[in-house]
């Protein structure tokens, strides 16, 4: 519910400080909006690069992933899952992210000479394949960030355009009609208040020339001899 306004000078003031915040906010929110939709552009740009990069080396795989079971013991997938995935937190249009930096795998321990060539190219590349994965996740986590920033911003740009300043501008507008609409008042109320003095003192200065032509009148009549 909109609050009424007071139709007075401080609050004139006020909702021209408020105006002139706003004003002064918004270029800074559309500046930011301006670089977040630039940053996740790019993002998106990269995101799908790295997307078509992990399927790729996924189709690599899947030529032999029947094969992944044919030894026993040794269980390639387990082997080439990352141990750690390192990052590390940047802020972009006052924004924090996390940036992928590295990821670590655990040693892979099992018999050279008792397991057939290909199980160093699976292990090889399921790790390539799981440390594109992790980088996708990264900038996946990044574009979510990013994107849900942008929609508040943008939020925010358009109740500032649409709700905040016209408001204060139509407050400010309301405001200065009354107060021009009591200073009219004021005006006319002086001059009546003139008007009516000046009749007053008009009033008094007839009677007082009445009075002195009655006391004029009145010596003139006793002194004619009898």
């Amino acid at each position: 519910m909109r609050r009424k306004i007071r139709l007075t000078r401080p609050e004139l003031k006020r909702q021209r400080d408020m105006l002139g915040r706003f004003e002064r906010y918004l270029p800074m929110l559309k500046l930011k909006q301006q670089l977040l939709q630039m940053t996740i552009q790019e993002l998106t740009r990269k995101r799908d690069e790295i997307a078509e990069k992990c399927n790729q080396i996924r189709q690599q795989i899947d030529e032999y992933r029947q094969i992944f079971h044919t030894i026993a013991g040794i269980n390639v997938e387990q082997l080439a899952r990352p141990a750690e995935v390192s990052t590390h937190r940047e802020n972009i249009a006052g924004v924090w992210i996390p940036v992928f930096e590295t990821v670590t795998f655990a040693p892979a321990d099992y018999s050279l000479f008792g397991t057939p060539p290909w199980v160093d190219r699976a292990i090889a590349d399921l790790r390539k394949l799981n440390e594109t994965q992790a980088l996708l996740d990264v900038l996946q986590e990044q574009h979510t960030i990013l994107s849900k920033a942008l929609t508040k911003v943008i939020q925010r740009v358009n109740l500032f355009e649409k709700v905040l300043i016209p408001r204060c501008r139509e407050n400010i507008r309301i405001i200065r009609i009354h107060l021009g609409e009591e200073q009219t008042a004021a005006v006319a109320r002086a001059k009546l208040a003139k008007a009516k003095l000046l009749s007053q003192q008009e009033a008094s200065r007839l009677a007082r020339e009445l009075s002195r032509a009655g006391t004029t009148t009145k010596t003139t009549w006793k002194e004619q001899p009898k």
